[in-house]
């Protein structure tokens, strides 16, 4: 095992577990995985800035809230085939994370600024992930050329300050409230300890 890391802890269990591992001489966590995008803004909140203070690395997946800062779903003629929002296994608690009129109504306000960018909507979330200078690199998943074209192409472009200034402030409620599973399990959703690497295939 070369780098033990952490997926979905809170950052109160992260800075603990660090604690911890100081205290008794044990390795620590390397870098952690937690789920961040525009529509989903929670961890700025604690766990970034702690992972930037102890110098934690973040390889954060959902970049792309499941496809749906794609642009590519409408609630009207409901979701897009073969997409996570169909899938038996995931498509209820994908719904029940993003398919709101807030997120519809956020994803529409972002089309004309990514469009004014000369990017797509996927480009402009991705890209404004990598902007977060706690982040390493965001997990995208990609079934299809499609999602990894943009995802090359975010990395090679970088937000303004002021449109990362505005992407800010226009999503800036996201940040509020607290996810759904930490409220439901207080121990916490568990800890992943593995050998750390980039995986295209899992978490866009």
């Amino acid at each position: 095992m070369r780098y033990i890391g952490c997926s979905n802890l809170p950052a109160w269990q992260t800075a603990r577990a660090l604690g911890r591992s100081a205290l008794l001489g044990l390795a620590r966590f390397d870098c952690v995985q937690p789920r961040y995008n525009l529509l989903f803004r929670q961890p700025e909140r604690d766990l970034l800035p702690l992972c930037l203070k102890e110098e934690l690395g973040v390889i954060p997946y959902n970049p792309l809230a499941g496809g749906f800062l794609t642009g590519k779903h409408h609630k009207d003629a409901g979701p897009a085939p073969d997409s996570r929002f169909t899938m038996p296994t995931a498509s209820a608690r994908y719904r029940e994370r993003y398919w709101r009129d807030r997120e519809f109504a956020t994803v529409e306000a972002l089309r004309p600024l990514a469009r004014q960018a000369g990017m797509s909507l996927a480009q402009l979330a991705i890209a404004w992930v990598l902007a977060h200078p706690a982040v390493t690199s965001p997990i995208v998943g990609a079934s299809r050329p499609g999602p990894l074209d943009d995802a090359f192409a975010a990395a090679e472009k970088s937000l303004d300050h002021g449109l990362k200034t505005q992407l800010d402030e226009m999503t800036y409620d996201y940040r509020l409230g607290d996810d759904i599973r930490s409220e439901n399990n207080p121990s916490g959703p568990g800890i992943s300890c593995n050998i750390m690497y980039y995986r295209p295939d899992e978490g866009d």
